[in-house]
């Protein structure tokens, strides 16, 4: 199954992510189909291009709990 999901980037103690589209067996850093966005949570900066993303969602990409209200924030799903 593809899934939509975090990956984790930056220093120590100073996380961002990377909002990518995976499938559900690779490691969670690993292998990656198409990045769609970042968020940062010390800024509370989100990036997330919307077009890819209602796209993997119509295609049955499932996203994780916290993708889904990350996508509601940006205003992708209702």
């Amino acid at each position: 199954m593809v899934k939509i999901r975090l990956t984790r980037t930056g220093k120590t103690h100073s996380p961002s992510y990377r909002i990518v589209v995976a499938d559900q067996r690779s490691p969670r850093d690993g292998r990656f189909i198409e990045e769609i966005g970042h968020y940062n949570p010390n800024s509370k900066e989100l990036s997330v291009n919307a077009e890819s993303a209602k796209k993997w969602l119509a295609n049955g990409a499932q996203p994780t709990p916290t993708i889904k209200a990350l996508l509601k924030k940006a205003g992708v799903i209702a």
